[in-house]
């Protein structure tokens, strides 16, 4: 999390497709919606980023933008870039007009966006508060996941983007023989005059060897003049000859979408903050992750990783717990069981850069390595680079713990995309909802979620909307490993998803499934309101 703002890295949000198989379970009533949320809760200018694939083409769609809320329904006006990697012309940009939202008293809503040429970008929202939501498109053109941000249109200058960034990218690459999925992770600096100074990347293209640290030549960044950069905080930057637009948060993070020939990246990248480790004595104590990406040799297809280790401040990784699903065969490691040369690094030879690697070694899977980049001594971006993996996520540090039915019980709001595995084809679809988890020992977990499929449903456009949702959370020892979900989602014909959960602290899960039908990830978090 950063200053209380949703910080989700672009894999997570996007290429990752899941298969929801009907059930012979009597349907699941949602229950009502109530909590504190109404039409205000969605008041002033956000920032919007979402990436998944075009229902009609099954090509890479993403966009970044910024709207208006007045705080009783409607929505003034905005701005958004967009990208689709199946059009001649991939990339476009759009003036929104006079549109609408609805908020309900759970935090759920939908918000529709009008186009001044004409057409709607259709949302489903669930907030966690006022500043931050979770967001899946819901007009059948598309499978896309995203969220939504309260931005400071006082930080709407060059001068606010002062300090070091760290980035996470995800995408498509156009460098190889035929399209490839890529991962961008690393830091920038820039000086608050429009001068991006030096970074640092590392560039995982499915298509070639992981790149390793590399530097990022000077360049530079300037907020549009042309009124979008103090109307909507939008921008462009130029990252190793990659070209972005942006759009402002605040001045500790900006939304970002590559404009370019080399194919198509969307991100975020967070303003470093705190003390950074420089070296192994720095980073200690224990830490959850999840990554998601696609695998390209072997059991081709989706892949994600889900786990937790300990520091122990001198180089070396323990207590590893981990799950793994590779186009629906699933691994675990139980805590320690069968793990060697498990070890990390801080980078030493760009001290500063928040840059790191861990490696650990298991008689069945072979060698996990991943790249980090700390925004913070608690909070890194993470990047697969094992062998035939693309992929990345973000890492958080773990609280001690114990976690406890009582301790975790609360609302959350919900996000997660996979991987159908099925025939005829792979499909995404994406969930966004809004659950109470209470400190029962069964049937503890409830709600509501909106869901798109375009690949297996024709009803409604594939759209699903207010299914419930109910299932058990089982928590294992202390929590701090990993945790059981078994949820069923449904109004009718319901089907059931198996996750294994790795909480980061009492308000804040990491969701890998388990299940054989599909590959599919994501997060819930508590809401604040």
């Amino acid at each position: 999390m950063s200053n209380g703002r949703l910080w989700i890295p672009a894999v997570l949000l996007a290429s990752f497709y899941m298969f929801a198989c009907g059930g012979s379970n009597a349907p699941i009533t949602p229950p009502p919606p109530t909590g504190n949320f109404s039409d205000a809760s969605l008041s002033g200018q956000y920032a919007f980023a979402m990436s998944g694939l075009d229902g009609g083409t099954g090509a890479y769609v993403a966009r970044v933008g910024s709207f208006t809320a007045d705080g009783s329904g409607h929505v003034t006006g905005g701005l958004e870039d967009i990208l689709n990697l199946g059009n001649a012309m991939p990339t476009s940009q759009i003036t929104l007009v006079s549109s609408s939202y609805t908020i309900l008293p759970n935090g759920r809503g939908t918000i529709t966006l009008a186009a001044s040429g004409g057409g709607n970008l259709q949302l489903s929202v669930s907030l966690k508060s006022n500043v931050e939501g979770l967001l899946v498109e819901i007009d059948g053109a598309a499978s896309a996941s995203g969220s939504l941000n309260l931005q400071t249109p006082a930080d709407f200058a060059d001068s606010f983007l002062n300090g070091k960034y760290v980035f996470d990218l995800f995408g498509r690459s156009f460098a190889g023989a035929t399209p490839s999925a890529i991962s961008l992770v690393g830091e920038f600096s820039v000086d608050g005059t429009g001068n991006l100074t030096s970074g640092l990347t590392d560039v995982n293209d499915s298509a070639f060897t992981p790149s390793g640290a590399m530097p990022i030549p000077a360049s530079a960044y300037r907020l549009d003049i042309n009124g979008n950069g103090t109307n909507f905080g939008r921008g462009t930057i130029t990252l190793n000859g990659r070209t972005f637009a942006f759009y402002i948060v605040d001045n500790t993070r900006i939304r970002m979408l590559e404009e370019d020939a080399f194919g198509g990246t969307q991100g975020d990248a967070v303003l470093q903050a705190g003390p950074i480790p420089s070296q192994n004595s720095a980073f200690q104590g224990s830490f959850v992750f999840l990554s998601k990406g696609f695998h390209t040799s072997g059991n081709f297809g989706p892949l994600g990783r889900v786990g937790r280790f300990t520091a122990d401040g001198s180089g070396g990784i323990g207590k590893i717990t981990f799950d793994q699903n590779i186009n629906g065969n699933n691994s675990h490691i139980s805590q320690n069981s069968s793990v060697s040369s498990a070890t990390y690094a801080i980078d030493t030879n760009n001290a500063g850069s928040g840059r790191g690697t861990l490696t650990f070694h298991n008689s069945s899977l072979g060698t996990l390595t991943f790249v980090f980049y700390l925004s913070s001594a608690g909070k890194a971006v993470i990047q697969d680079v094992s062998a035939t993996s693309v992929g990345d996520g973000l890492m958080l540090a773990q609280a001690a713990g114990p976690f406890t039915a009582s301790s975790v019980a609360g609302n959350y709001i919900l996000n997660w995309s996979g991987t159908l595995l099925e025939s005829p084809a792979p499909f995404e679809e994406d969930f966004v909802g809004q659950v109470a988890q209470s400190s029962a020992s069964s049937n503890n977990f409830s709600g509501v979620v909106d869901y798109v499929e375009l690949g297996l449903n024709t009803t409604n456009n594939g759209v699903t909307l207010a299914a419930g949702i109910s299932g058990t959370l089982t928590i294992n020892t202390d929590g701090t490993q990993n945790n059981t979900y078994k949820i069923a989602i449904g109004t009718s014909s319901p089907f059931t998803i198996n996750f294994q959960g790795y909480f980061a602290d009492n308000q804040t899960v990491l969701m890998l499934s388990s299940d054989s039908l599909r590959t599919t990830a994501g997060l819930a978090v508590q809401q604040t309101q």
